[in-house]
């Protein structure tokens, strides 16, 4: 199995108004955005192409928006051991599995 184009762990995964997970993962593997809980349960999932993400002018330096399957999701990466896989690595890499697919 290939190495995942992007993974981050420790992220607070929302759907509006209410959390789904304090310490979920965000994971880019075979062309393919999953959001998972901290226990590894598939929140949701769907190819890259057909997900929409960005930053919102009144989002936080931690924040992003990801629009998967139709749903919005708000993705706070703001743990201190992922600081390295922030928001602006998340939609790099999001942009450059696009690009590849």
């Amino acid at each position: 199995m290939a190495e995942p184009e992007f993974t981050a762990t420790g992220v607070r995964i929302e759907r509006w108004p209410r959390s789904l997970t304090r310490a979920g993962e965000v994971r880019i593997e075979d062309g393919r955005l999953s959001l998972l809980t901290s226990y590894g349960s598939e929140i949701d999932s769907a190819p890259v192409a057909s997900v929409r993400a960005g930053r919102p002018w009144f989002a936080k330096p931690d924040e992003t928006v990801a629009t998967v399957n139709g749903t919005r999701y708000r993705l706070t990466m703001d743990r201190p051991q992922d600081r390295a896989s922030g928001p602006g690595r998340f939609l790099d890499a999001l942009k450059r599995a696009t690009k590849d697919r």
